[in-house]
């Protein structure tokens, strides 16, 4: 049932796709309709027992006069008065989840200079962000540093844009993350490793995985939407493998972990 209410925090539980609420909790839903319904009941009892009607008359009259009720005005009007008190186990959990720290992953580009990054991390700090995780790769003209951090809730992107920019450094982009983005580098790279060992076809998405990037297999320059493009020779049956990602170029450190990936499955293709 799609309730219409004015309440914003509720509509906040519906779903995106449908716009329908969770299911409350069925002892609340039949609390509800309990003391929705029987007023009802006991005045249309009351009233047709004052009208000593005849009995048939008397069934009909409650029989249909109660499911009208029921269904078209008591019901929904329940649903609609009492959404706050039987959805109130849902809008609990959502408080705690938007008032949750939220966590981000940021690509930022400093000077390769001391202090830089020290500098960032205050500037971060100031804006009571925690740095939970760092990565650093070395490029031609510069570093590229690759942060996981947490925030409080009222912490977003543009506080942390403005954060890396009074630092010093120039944004490649800033993303929401999840508890995932916290798993160990090397124990996930391991874990892709295993299974490009186990089965060398599963290279080009273990390539994918690993980089964050999609892999094409037949890539034409007129489709592929803009990105940065990353051909590898496999040398193995698979030929050429391209890997297209958005919004941030691949680094010579993760173009060195997709060369290393792909030599493993070569060795592992070649055992009888």
């Amino acid at each position: 049932m799609v309730v219409s209410m004015r309440q914003p925090e509720i509509h906040a539980l519906a779903c995106e796709v449908c716009g329908r609420l969770p299911h409350p909790k069925r002892t609340r839903m039949a609390l509800a309709k309990l003391a929705a319904v029987f007023p009802v009941e006991l005045a249309l009892h009351a009233l047709v027992i004052h009208l000593e009607l005849p009995y048939m008359a008397m069934v009909s009259m409650l029989a249909v006069t109660a499911t009208i009720l029921v269904i078209w005005v008591v019901e929904p009007g329940a649903m609609r008065y009492l959404a706050r008190w039987l959805h109130a186990p849902e809008l609990r959990r959502r408080h705690r989840l938007d008032s949750a720290e939220r966590l981000w992953r940021i690509r930022v580009r400093l000077d390769d200079k001391p202090g830089r990054l020290e500098l960032l991390a205050k500037q971060l700090a100031d804006r009571q962000a925690n740095i939970l995780a760092v990565h650093v790769h070395h490029l031609e003209n510069g570093v590229l540093d690759e942060l996981v951090v947490s925030t409080p809730s009222g912490i977003g992107q543009q506080r942390l844009t403005h954060a890396i920019s009074r630092a010093g450094g120039i944004t490649v982009g800033i993303w929401p993350a999840s508890a995932l983005t916290l798993v160990d580098g090397q124990t996930r790279a391991l874990g892709l490793a295993a299974r490009v060992a186990a089965d060398p076809a599963e290279l080009p998405l273990a390539i994918a995985e690993l980089l964050g990037a999609q892999y094409v297999p037949a890539p034409d320059p007129a489709r592929v939407p803009g990105g940065t493009l990353l051909e590898i020779d496999s040398s193995t049956d698979l030929g050429a493998m391209t890997f297209l990602r958005t919004g941030e170029p691949f680094t010579p450190a993760e173009v060195a972990r997709a060369y290393r990936l792909t030599d493993l499955a070569l060795v592992a293709a070649r055992q009888p």
